[in-house]
């Protein structure tokens, strides 16, 4: 394997060393006819690997959260000897659950930013963690079968959780997430991806196509940086920062010419 010959067109330095990471992964797989796998990654480099994969045709691999929808995600490399049935036995091995159940009179009180916050201030590595299924008696956070037991340790040295239950769970246990969303209408001049961005970040155009340049827009999971790129029914827009939307409905034109789009947005 040629690492440098593989990597040569990616000019960032932080997406040459995740790559490397990655390709590292492989091999260490195939030497030693096992699973491997990294850390939490979140969508940017989820799209960045998996992209990454495609061109090199690769194909033993995994990108799991815990979930179908989850955002952040670890990447499992596995030997071609496995199939897909040997390879959900390790899930259980790989990723467990922190579980937080919250007293009675805190219930609903705390949302997904407090207990991420909570963690940060902690001064836990983000990547640790993946997805954080919050319900109005608390949260399941997705994390490394090896952190499990330090943030179980950590979490009640927090003032907001010093009176928590706090347990780990296996990974099958996960609760599911309760899915509210919000409907919303939007006119754009264009399906263009910038004039989505523009309304749904409620900024300007051309604030919007530094967001895209930014590479914080994803479509259906993956990362765009083309603001010119036409959307369609049913496409859903991530925001890093701004939430994610799913395009529903074109409503029909304004006198205008512009069109009415009907917007859910996940709250």
């Amino acid at each position: 394997m040629d690492k440098q010959q593989l990597l040569k067109e990616y000019k960032k330095p932080e997406d040459k060393i995740c790559l490397s990471q990655i390709l590292d992964k492989i091999e260490f797989s195939k030497t030693k006819e096992k699973i491997e796998y990294t850390d939490f990654l979140d969508m940017y480099q989820v799209s960045l690997v998996e992209n990454f994969l495609r061109k090199m045709k690769f194909e033993n691999y995994q990108l799991y959260g815990g979930y179908e929808e989850a955002e952040r995600r670890i990447l499992i490399v596995y030997p071609e000897k496995y199939d897909e049935k040997m390879l959900e036995k390790n899930y259980s091995k790989i990723v467990k659950i922190v579980r937080v159940l919250l007293p009675e009179e805190e219930k609903g009180k705390y949302s997904h930013r407090n207990y991420l916050g909570g963690i940060v201030k902690l001064g836990l590595k983000r990547e640790k963690v993946g997805d954080i299924i919050v319900c109005e008696e608390g949260a399941d956070i997705i994390t490394v079968e090896n952190f499990s037991d330090i943030l179980k340790q950590q979490l009640p040295s927090l003032t907001r959780f010093e009176n928590s239950k706090i347990s780990i769970q296996e990974i099958q246990n996960l609760q599911k997430r309760e899915v509210r969303m919000e409907v919303m209408k939007i006119i754009v001049p264009s399906l263009r991806l910038d004039n989505f961005v523009s309304d749904l970040a409620r900024t300007s155009r051309s604030k919007a196509v530094q967001i895209i340049d930014q590479e914080r827009v994803f479509v259906n999971g993956q990362n765009e940086t083309k603001a010119s790129k036409q959307l369609k029914l049913n496409d859903i827009i991530t925001i890093r920062g701004k939430g994610r939307f799913v395009i529903k409905e074109f409503a029909g034109t304004t006198r205008s010419g512009r069109t009415v789009v009907v917007i859910e947005k996940y709250i």
